[in-house]
């Protein structure tokens, strides 16, 4: 189980990741933008916010970076716009986990399935620190 680095941006993703990517020398940036998820009718997505990038990697001296625009609406301060991803195909350890970082924490997003994992979610620690685990079968 690796941990991974999130950062998230203010609609800059894009520029961000394109930056890095030379700044790095990594392959092409693969993103997959807001516009290109399946759409969930309790979240309407805003026309101007199609092309901000949901999901991005790049392999960074073999690190994963993943990278996100915010969901609309939502506001990240620089500075605090960072998280630690934990991808994992073993579910029970990130149900394991996930219950013990809740524990004196504030869930951002119980674990449940989504169009990008069978079982993710995210939760801010009792120390301040964001997680965001997800299940990824091989």
């Amino acid at each position: 189980m690796a941990v991974d680095i999130y950062l998230t941006f203010n609609g800059n993703c894009r520029e961000a990741i394109e930056f890095y990517s030379e700044v790095f020398k990594t392959e092409q940036p693969q993103v997959m933008t807001f516009g290109e998820a399946p759409p969930n009718p309790e979240y309407p997505l805003p026309e101007d916010a199609k092309d901000l990038i949901m999901h991005g990697r790049l392999k960074i001296n073999g690190s994963t970076v993943m990278f996100s625009d915010t969901f609309p609406g939502s506001k990240v301060m620089e500075g605090t716009n960072i998280s630690l991803a934990i991808v994992s195909n073993d579910r029970d350890a990130i149900q394991e986990s996930f219950e013990k970082l809740k524990q004196g924490g504030t869930v951002k997003m119980e674990l449940q399935e989504t169009f990008f994992s069978k079982c993710y979610g995210s939760v801010r620690d009792r120390f301040g620190i964001e997680w965001q685990l997800s299940y990824e079968e091989q």
